[in-house]
């Protein structure tokens, strides 16, 4: 049972569950039609999608699951649970199997979500039908972006009391995420609410600890295979929504996606952070709807 509540007018979703793994997953699954796969990163859940969701469940099936540590499912510690790319790939495969998604899928990735949901899209290329992109990678660290110093002092023991001990991770994106608006504080209160306690927490540090930088890395071989099969999208209707004051994922990771998709419809936002959605909800949520059901 979850410990935390959220404003159910800004996410009025019934809750699922699959096990997964041995434990229990959450996802999103509403309306009926062609699926729609929203893939989160970190340190979010399905609620950043909940505007997506609401405008396409009347024509298609919406499905966006929360990653084991994340929103309404399962927080295990690190004796059961393997919190890697590898795991999280593995978990998204056997969930979207149980759900029988296996046709004309399209795929919404951000932040973390970009490796883990094309990480499947790459060994499943016949199920998609087409892709959006926000604010993500699925390929290396680009040679001309440097890892950021945040991200840098997170994987420190420091990094550990920061992110558990007083949700500097996810109370900080809250705030930085957005460079448009402040979030109003239901939002905010919605994106955060499921990192409430140091047990809580746990996905959010091993997120950013799993980050594959080099060769030794967990992961990195994953990143690098995902990255040589991109191509296999190119004539794949794309569309990609960029924030470009990302700290992160800024004009270096954008470089790189116009590089391995040049087919894409790119729409940058040289104001936008990395909560994009959040930032330009407004625009882009009907533009993504217009995309998906032209597609249809």
């Amino acid at each position: 049972m979850a410990d935390f509540t959220v404003d159910k007018t800004l996410y009025p979703f019934a809750q699922n569950y699959a096990t997964i793994n041995g434990h229990q997953m959450n996802y999103v699954d509403e309306g009926s039609g062609d699926p729609v796969v929203m893939v989160h990163g970190n340190p979010t859940w399905s609620f950043y999608y909940r505007d997506i969701i609401k405008a396409l469940q009347a024509d298609f099936r919406c499905i966006a699951p929360d990653h084991i540590g994340c929103g309404y499912s399962d927080k295990p510690n690190d004796d059961t649970y393997a919190y890697t790319l590898e795991q999280r790939i593995a978990d998204l495969t056997t969930l979207l199997d149980h759900l029988n998604v296996r046709e004309n899928v399209t795929l919404i990735v951000h932040d973390w979500g970009g490796m883990i949901g094309m990480g499947w899209a790459v060994n499943h290329v016949e199920r998609i039908k087409n892709i959006v992109i926000l604010n993500t990678a699925a390929f290396p660290l680009p040679k001309s972006k440097s890892f950021p110093w945040q991200l840098a002092l997170s994987r420190t023991p420091i990094g550990t009391v920061l992110i558990r001990g007083f949700n500097a991770f996810s109370g900080m994106a809250a705030r930085i995420g957005t460079k448009q608006k402040q979030l109003p504080k239901n939002v905010s209160q919605g994106l955060t609410a499921p990192y409430n306690s140091w047990k809580n927490r746990i996905a959010t540090l091993r997120f950013v600890q799993d980050i594959p930088l080099k060769e030794s890395d967990s992961g990195w071989d994953i990143v690098n295979s995902a990255a040589q099969k991109l191509h296999l999208f190119e004539n794949h209707p794309i569309q990609i929504y960029w924030g470009i004051k990302d700290f992160v994922f800024d004009k270096h990771f954008l470089a790189e996606w116009k590089r391995y998709l040049p087919n894409a419809d790119v729409t940058e936002y040289p104001n936008g952070g990395h909560y994009i959605l959040e930032d330009y909800s407004e625009e882009i949520v009907p533009r993504i709807a217009k995309f998906v059901k032209q597609s249809t």
